[in-house]
């Protein structure tokens, strides 16, 4: 379900997915907050950069500890444009997010609310609090779209 209006965040999150797309990487897009500021953003560049794990959370997460300079994200807020997979929602658990907002479900590949449900696990070290559906419509049609076209 869209909650208008949307955060600045999630508005970012949805143009890096556009800027992703425009790239030819699949549309999804990142943001970390930290204290209200945006310290970071990323989209998807598995294919720009040759680089599997090169997917948006990972992208905005490893510049956010580069600006924090530490590895913990500690108080930070990711706003995602999709639900994020197994690796991202390990990455989310072991840089200590404290909030997670997504916008599209993905019952094939999400991992927090789908599929291995990653913090839910006994052995996860940390559990975000987690915000879904934020800005579901457009963030879902941005990756139909991208999708069908491919298909066509």
């Amino acid at each position: 379900m869209t909650r208008w209006p949307l955060p600045p965040p999630m508005q970012q999150a949805l143009a890096q997915a556009r800027a992703a797309a425009a790239l030819g990487e699949a549309p999804v897009g990142a943001v970390v907050v930290k204290d209200g500021a945006v310290i970071a953003t990323g989209h998807n560049r598995t294919r720009t950069d040759s680089d599997p794990t090169a997917h948006a959370e990972l992208v905005a997460i490893r510049e956010a500890a580069r600006v924090l300079g530490s590895e913990r994200l500690t108080g930070c807020e990711l706003y995602v444009t999709l639900e994020p997979c197994p690796m991202c929602a390990g990455a989310i658990a072991h840089a200590r997010i404290a909030r997670l907002h997504y916008g599209a479900a993905d019952p094939k590949g999400g991992a927090v609310d789908h599929g291995a449900r990653v913090f839910d696990h006994p052995q996860c070290l940390h559990r975000p609090e987690v915000v879904s559906g934020l800005g579901e419509g457009e963030a879902g049609e941005l990756l139909r779209t991208f999708f069908q076209e491919r298909r066509s």
